[in-house]
């Protein structure tokens, strides 16, 4: 599922553009209509559009900036990519000042803590979601024809979703536990499809708050609120090695690890090694579902389950266990990682060098 910034730019200027070739003859719509995706690409600024549809494409700019590039990009680059980011949201902020997409991704550089931006939005949260209910209500009264309604008021309310689908993350974060937990089903309760994939934040909130019967319910509810997959993703199993662990039920703890493991077959090497990505601004990051890609991101939301307790690692009680339980299962999956992370020391001693 996933919220894709670029497929949505591209959804709010094409059924606008549809739109207006309602009052031309239906065939020359549909050759006019072919040519869409071309001047999209090549001509977008051809197109018809508000100030909102402008910031919206900026705020998409910024998201792959941000969340894409800035991630694996080196300190040179970095300070570069930052500043563009910002420059876009701002842009974006003054064509309009309720692009709240734009709003809530400034937010993380101007507030000092995660905590002040989880106090933020929540104060902010009323004002988002009567804008986004207002416009949605609008858009289904726009329109006649079913499908371009229901489409333009799922639009509408994306922001708010992804508004409060930050607040659970932050939440969590913040060790807001009951609340993470509250936002996040009241998410799924919003939209039942879960584009925002709430259900992952949820099943870690629900391993914080050690809630097992509440997260058996998450699990039996997986089929009514996302069919194509079952609850076999790295968060739900994570939770459950997290609260399998907690109980002393490790031999429970290492069959989940199993089936995490083939759930994820090229997942050992990352989680030995246990890197972390920053979460997106725009919204999580999409990647295929299964890969070791939604591995890393999904260990990188765990973290708050995996460096409880001390630990001379660094890593965390869980999170040195799972080191442990992977390389016995998979020992060459341990030579790996030991050789990547000799690689990235040498790489990091050759910038360093370079810069004295």
């Amino acid at each position: 599922m996933a919220h894709d910034a670029r497929k949505e730019d591209y959804q709010r200027l094409g059924l606008r553009f549809i739109r207006e070739l309602d009052k031309e003859e239906p065939l020359r719509a549909m050759k006019t209509f072919a040519g869409f995706g071309q001047r999209f690409a090549t001509d977008r600024d051809s197109l018809p559009q508000t100030d909102a549809d402008r910031a919206f494409h900026l705020v998409s700019l910024a998201a792959d900036t941000i969340d894409y590039q800035l991630p694996f990009a080196d300190a040179e680059h970095a300070k570069e990519l930052v500043a563009q980011g910002r420059r876009l949201l701002d842009e974006a902020l003054a064509l309009d000042p309720d692009c709240f997409d734009a709003v809530r991704m400034r937010s993380s550089n101007e507030l000092p803590s995660i905590s002040a931006r989880y106090d933020f939005l929540a104060q902010e949260e009323p004002r988002v979601r009567q804008a986004c209910e207002s416009a949605r209500d609008a858009a289904l009264a726009a329109d006649d024809e079913p499908d371009r309604a229901a489409l333009a008021a799922d639009l509408a309310m994306r922001p708010y979703l992804r508004w409060v689908a930050s607040m659970a993350e932050l939440a969590l974060i913040c060790g807001r536990n009951r609340q993470c937990v509250d936002l996040a089903r009241k998410l799924i309760q919003i939209d039942p499809t879960d584009i925002s994939d709430a259900r992952f934040t949820l099943a870690l909130g629900l391993a914080k708050l050690e809630d097992e019967p509440a997260l058996d319910e998450l699990e039996h509810a997986y089929p009514s609120i996302y069919a194509g997959r079952g609850a076999n993703d790295a968060w739900m199993l994570l939770a459950r090695i997290s609260l399998a662990f907690k109980q002393h039920k490790h031999v429970v703890a290492r069959e989940v690890l199993s089936r995490l493991l083939r759930a994820y077959p090229t997942g050992a090497v990352a989680l030995i090694r246990q890197n972390e990505l920053p979460d997106g601004e725009f919204a999580r990051l999409s990647t295929q579902p299964n890969s070791e890609d939604e591995l890393v991101i999904a260990l990188s939301e765990s973290v708050v389950l995996l460096q409880e307790g001390n630990d001379p690692t660094g890593r965390g009680i869980l999170g040195t266990w799972l080191v442990e339980n992977t390389a016995r299962l998979r020992p060459s999956a341990f030579a790996e990682a030991r050789r990547l992370d000799e690689q990235v020391k040498a790489q990091l001693g050759t910038q360093g060098g370079e810069q004295n």
